[in-house]
């Protein structure tokens, strides 16, 4: 492709820094930033790089404050435009790759609670297996215990006391709202209770102290939607775009196979074995599970490979249509393709979350004549109680068991 416009790189100030603009620029080509978008980066940054300079400021002592100085002088100056924050953040990161952090709120130095949350998540990920997202929220939950607990001082994890722990979660819980969210907390801390213990830091057996938050997890009804109206959602994409393409894939993933939105985020090029017809789903603590690629899901994931799917290194199987080229941020991102599928269907769903279409193809098995063992078998529940709760919506079972009502119909 011919370059139409003047390389800025080449009248970068020869400040110490001048030297890292051409590496940024091209990444920012790699990443799939149009001519245009490149340039204004990289004149931002050359100004940027001559700003440092002028003020002796090193590239390893950089921080998120003289980001923040130098946007404000630029701000005084009607210089600053949409964007340039995330750019120089992203500059930033390459010139100090360990020691910069994009947020001038926390500062450098890591205070013991956090230090201590840092070793668990640690520890979830190297000995316990657990994946990223699950380690997200269990961090968050046993970060606010530890700041609820110590704040800024020094962890004592032996001067817990089970009054310590039962009066977080009474608060915390009350401030969740949410059955389920309270769950995910108490079984949090339990396992951090149980972390210390096995470090030798805890000597009482605390995480027996942690209560139970009251959830039945029978009493409600799965969410979902009819046949004809997945079929609607997934004939509302326009697969003769790059975005649509991608779209039908993952809505088909989730529909026919009952994916999860992190499975699908987390799907790489190297999980698709064209050669055995399979789809490999890597889960927490080395878990590989194996599922048949149907003709229709494999013929949508060829089209977007193809002629959707933009060129970049990362091996994700489904990428950000936009500049930078990664993949996507997380589970929400397919839930928010969800909600738009539906939108666009103009389906009044009673959820709008991935998980409807997984809920949606457990209860369309069971209405064809599949087995609890059989949909447990597709949804990969570890537990097969879990997969009694779609009985609940096999109503022509349920029916037989029906006691005919005393008196007759009135």
């Amino acid at each position: 492709m011919t370059q139409t416009f003047r390389d800025p790189c080449r009248e970068a100030q020869k400040g110490s820094l001048s030297a890292l603009v051409q590496v940024f620029v091209e990444q920012q080509r790699d990443q799939g930033y149009t001519a245009a978008s490149v340039k204004a980066s990289a004149r931002l940054v050359n100004d940027f790089v001559a700003w440092l300079d002028q003020r002796g400021i090193d590239g390893q002592c950089l921080s998120a404050t003289h980001v923040a100085d130098y946007l404000d002088d630029r701000w005084q100056q009607h210089r600053r435009h949409r964007g340039d924050t995330f750019t120089l953040h992203g500059f930033a990161r390459l010139i100090a790759p360990e020691g910069y952090q994009a947020s001038s709120k926390r500062g450098a130095a890591i205070t013991p609670a956090l230090r201590t949350l840092q070793e668990f998540e640690q520890y979830l990920l190297r000995e316990r297996g657990l994946a990223t997202a699950t380690i997200r929220l269990y961090g968050d939950s046993v970060g606010r215990f530890l700041e609820n607990a110590f704040g800024d001082a020094e962890v004592r994890l032996d001067r817990l006391t089970a009054t310590d722990v039962i009066r977080f979660v009474q608060a915390d819980a009350a401030r969740l709202h949410h059955p389920k969210r309270a769950q995910v907390m108490t079984t949090a801390l339990r396992s951090f209770l149980q972390y210390g213990r096995y470090r030798g830091d805890i000597v009482a057996d605390l995480h027996t102290c942690v209560p139970t938050v009251a959830n039945w997890s029978m009493a409600g009804i799965p969410k979902t939607i009819s046949t004809s109206q997945v079929q609607s959602l997934l004939a509302g994409c326009n697969r003769q775009s790059a975005a649509g393409r991608r779209d039908y894939a993952m809505l088909l993933l989730i529909s026919r196979l009952g994916l999860r939105a992190g499975e699908v985020v987390d799907l790489t090029l190297d999980d698709l074995d064209w050669t055995e017809g399979i789809l490999r789903i890597r889960g927490p603590a080395q878990r590989v599970d194996c599922l048949p690629l149907p003709a229709d899901v494999g013929t949508a994931l060829v089209d977007y490979l193809r002629h959707g799917r933009p060129a970049c290194s990362v091996r994700n199987v489904f990428i950000q249509i936009h500049a930078p080229r990664r993949a996507l941020l997380g589970p929400s991102a397919v839930s928010c393709i969800v909600r738009r599928a539906l939108l666009r269907a103009e389906i009044d769903a009673p959820t709008k979350g991935a998980h409807l279409l997984r809920h949606s193809l457990a209860t369309q098995m069971l209405g064809g004549g599949a087995s609890l063992a059989e949909i447990a078998e597709i949804l990969r529940h570890r537990n097969p109680q879990t997969t009694t709760i779609y009985a609940k919506v096999d109503l022509v079972s349920l029916h037989t068991l029906a006691l005919p009502w005393p008196g007759g119909v009135q």
